[in-house]
C-alpha cells in the first residue's frame, strides 16, 4: 500500500492521460472515467495545469500570457504543488480514483522536449513538490505531429473558430516533434508506468486496448 508525503495511507488509483495537443485525450478521458464508474470505483476527474481554484488561474497566466520558459516551469509546479494538497492527495487517502489530463510527464515534455529547458532543473522540482509521488498509471496517446496538427484546426473549425488556439497550440510542428520524442523517451524509461496507446486508431479499437489495461490494475 503507498503511502503520501505525510506517510499517510494512499488507497485509490491515479490514472494520468498524456500526449501531444490533438491527439484525443480529452474523449478518451471521459470515456476511461465513466468506464471506471461502471466498474464500481469512485472517480473524480482533474486537468494540469488547474484542478483547483489558484491553479486555474495560473492556468489562464501559462496558456495566455508570455512568459520566460523557466517562469512557465515554475508555476506550472506551483499549481502542481496546490493540485496535490488540494485534490489528488485527499481523493486518493478516501479510495478515490483520480483521472487527470496532464501530470508531470507533461512538463518534462513540453518544458524540457519542446521548450529546451535542461532535465535536471525539472527533476528538482518534481522531487521537491512530489518527494517521489507518481501516477499508477499513465496512458500516453501517441500520434504523428501532422496528424495531431490536423485534428486540433479541425475541432477548432468545428465549434466554428469561437475558441482560439492557446500559446502552446499557437507552436510550430518543431516544438510539437519535440515534445513527442520527450514522450516516447519517458515511455522508454517508465515503462512499467507508462502505456503508449496508438492514438490513429478507431475508437472502438483504443476503447477496447483501454479496457484490458484498466482491468489489469
Amino acid at each position: 500500500m503507498r503511502q503520501n508525503r505525510r506517510g499517510r495511507k494512499i488507497t485509490g488509483k491515479f490514472i494520468t492521460l498524456e500526449g501531444i495537443d490533438g491527439a484525443g485525450k480529452s474523449t478518451h478521458l471521459a470515456w476511461l472515467a465513466e468506464r471506471l464508474r461502471t466498474l464500481g470505483r469512485e472517480v473524480i476527474v482533474t486537468r494540469e495545469p488547474g484542478g483547483t481554484p489558484l491553479g486555474e488561474k495560473l492556468r489562464q497566466l501559462i496558456l495566455g500570457e508570455a512568459m520566460h520558459a523557466e517562469t512557465e516551469a515554475l508555476l506550472i509546479f506551483a499549481a502542481r504543488r496546490e493540485h496535490l494538497d488540494k485534490v489528488i492527495l485527499p481523493a486518493l487517502r478516501q479510495g478515490v480514483w483520480v483521472v487527470s489530463d496532464r501530470f508531470t510527464d507533461a512538463s518534462f515534455a513540453y518544458q524540457c522536449g519542446g521548450r529546451g529547458l535542461p532535465e535536471a532543473k525539472l527533476q528538482v522540482l518534481e522531487q521537491w513538490v512530489q518527494q517521489g509521488f507518481q501516477p499508477d498509471l499513465t496512458l500516453l496517446f501517441d500520434l504523428p505531429v501532422e496528424i495531431g496538427r490536423q485534428r486540433l484546426l479541425s475541432s477548432r473549425a468545428e465549434a466554428g473558430g469561437g475558441q482560439g488556439l492557446d500559446r502552446f497550440e499557437q507552436e510550430r510542428e518543431t516544438f510539437f516533434r519535440g515534445v513527442r520524442q520527450t514522450y516516447l523517451k519517458r515511455a522508454q524509461q517508465f515503462s512499467q508506468r507508462i502505456r503508449v496507446i496508438d492514438s490513429g486508431r478507431g475508437l472502438q479499437e483504443i476503447h477496447a486496448e483501454l479496457e484490458n489495461i484498466i482491468r489489469s490494475i
